[in-house]
């Protein structure tokens, strides 16, 4: 599957104001400065549809795309460090929860990681909150062009070691680089089945 078509639809701090209607939607989170908008804009072939920053905390509302008229992409605030205060992280916190929690239109949830730094604490804590609350997801480790082939192996494997330790069988985990579009006709692939078995 190849996007033809992505336009911005909405930015929302409430899951109750995000667009109406049944359309499949597909959201992506991780922690901040992960690549999610290098990679919403890598997957639907724009350079700025989505806002890029190199300061942690620039998403601060649910983001909607509608692409190709047909579906919907929904870039989410990011989790971790961010130059905001505590209460703002707070209410981002909630408003994603109730958002992955309540919306019924949600399909999946891809989850981004950094593959350059081993598992996070952080991020498994949030994958076995959505496996605790049945909300479907897919692991994509991000930046890949950063590490040789090796130590993109290493990374890779390491990774699933860790999530062996939880996960049976395995998540689905895309390898990714919105640098070169590494995994990209793999994500895409995935919503197009995930799509049709609707």
């Amino acid at each position: 599957m190849k996007i033809k078509n992505a336009e911005f639809v909405a930015c929302c701090d409430d899951y109750r104001k995000c667009p109406a209607g049944d359309l499949p939607e597909y959201a992506f989170i991780g922690r901040s400065n992960v690549g999610k908008s290098s990679l919403i804009n890598c997957l639907c072939n724009r350079s700025a549809l989505a806002k890029t920053s190199s300061t942690p905390g620039k998403t601060q509302c649910i983001v909607h795309f509608l692409i190709d008229k047909a579906w919907h992409m929904a870039d989410l605030p990011g989790y971790g460090y961010a130059q905001t205060g505590k209460k703002l992280r707070e209410q981002w916190q909630k408003m994603t929860r109730d958002y992955l929690l309540r919306r019924p239109q949600l399909y999946c949830v891809f989850v981004l990681v950094d593959l350059r730094i081993p598992p996070q604490k952080i991020d498994l804590e949030f994958l076995r909150f959505l496996g605790e609350n049945e909300v479907p997801f897919c692991i994509v480790g991000t930046k890949a062009d950063k590490l040789g082939r090796s130590s993109l192996a290493k990374a890779v494997e390491d990774y699933k070691k860790v999530l062996s330790e939880e996960w049976e069988p395995l998540p689905e985990f895309i390898v990714s680089s919105a640098q070169t579009g590494l995994g990209q006709e793999q994500i895409l692939d995935f919503i197009e089945k995930a799509n049709k078995s609707a």
